[in-house]
């Protein structure tokens, strides 16, 4: 079976969704919205730097929820709930690397798109654009332990390259390390943590006592000139180390944690590694090292190739759920809720 496959926007993940599409031989690209007038009714091919596809982009919801695709991957970097209503009660499904996993972030427009997804029979997935695809790593190992007593998951990144201060500014990058709301804003900004730690929870059917966030900051001392004409000047956040930690019978069960720097200025001075450590406390006590390398053939001409290269890992869950997200009965699906997702026509023959 071919997927017909709607794509909304081309930015950083975006982008890389389409070269993932366009190269699986199950999926069909057939629409995709823009967001930014300037890329209406320019070939997506040619947003993303590849070859045209034939296929136009538009800012014209109606047209696309009129080509009854099998599902829309939507890669905003922030859930808009009026859009994925209009989506999913058109009876499109929906996979997204948006802050959504489980939909509690949303408050009360979760209840908005779960009725969307009775009114048209659809579902949404959400495989989560940070940490994403790694909770499921950790739910994987942990059964292969026969007790287990905690779980941690740490993402480590300099992200000093990465293009995009609209999506770490919220995190709180580039505020005074002495601002008096900087916890509060690094607390909204990694809210998806907060599902995650539910997801991890739902997996090992732990009814937690509460879920926590603590953050910790360095500033860099000296100016900092990023991609993107952003600059943190020195003072300011250049370094931050978020931990939310779910608790059940009085003790710390699981902790998912995100330390990213930017720079070679940091106060205090942290290292970071290029990657994710998933450590199953139990019995055996099991952990895991995931870093990725480019492949044999990999040509870097520009900084945004090494990005792109990033932004595979946060793609791709998605869009190897779309079969098994089509097949699910209506609503809200997690990792919890969904089948093993086979990657499917990314086999290079």
């Amino acid at each position: 079976m071919t997927y017909r496959v709607v794509q909304w926007t081309t930015g950083n993940v975006g982008r890389k969704s389409v070269h993932a599409i366009v190269a699986n031989t199950d999926l069909e690209l057939v629409g995709c919205y823009a967001w930014a007038p300037d890329k209406v009714g320019k070939d997506v091919g040619e947003l993303c730097g590849i070859e045209p596809l034939g296929v136009a982009a538009t800012d014209d919801i109606d047209a696309l929820l009129a080509l009854q695709a099998d599902c829309v991957v939507y890669n905003p970097m922030f859930a808009d709930v009026d859009v994925l209503v209009r989506i999913l009660g058109a009876g499109i499904n929906v996979v997204t690397t948006s802050e959504f996993i489980n939909g509690d972030n949303l408050g009360d427009g979760r209840d908005r798109v779960i009725d969307a997804c009775k009114q048209g029979g659809s579902t949404i997935f959400g495989s989560g654009i940070n940490p994403g695809f790694i909770e499921l790593f950790a739910v994987v190992t942990a059964g292969i332990s026969d007790r287990v007593d905690r779980i941690s998951i740490l993402e480590s990144f300099d992200t000093t390259i990465y293009n995009s201060p609209a999506t770490e500014i919220p995190m709180g990058f580039g505020y005074p390390i002495d601002h008096p709301d900087l916890q509060a804003v690094t607390e909204k900004g990694s809210g998806i943590f907060r599902e995650a730690v539910q997801l991890v929870a739902g997996a090992l059917g732990v009814e937690l006592d509460g879920i926590r966030c603590d953050a910790a900051y360095a500033q860099t001392t000296e100016d900092l000139d990023l991609p993107g004409d952003w600059t943190i000047a020195a003072g300011c956040v250049a370094g931050i180390d978020v931990r939310w930690v779910g608790a059940a019978s009085g003790r710390d069960v699981i902790e998912i944690r995100g330390v990213w720097t930017k720079g070679q200025s940091l106060e205090p001075a942290w290292s970071t590694a290029f990657g994710y450590t998933v450590t199953v406390e139990g019995r055996p006590t099991i952990k895991s090292t995931l870093r990725f390398e480019p492949p044999a053939d990999f040509v870097a001409e520009t900084i945004d190739d090494f990005i792109m290269l990033g932004l595979t890992i946060t793609a791709m869950p998605a869009i190897t759920a779309i079969p098994t997200v089509v097949a699910a009965p209506p609503g809200i699906a997690t990792y919890n809720d969904l089948p093993l997702l086979l990657p499917r026509g990314v086999l290079n023959v």
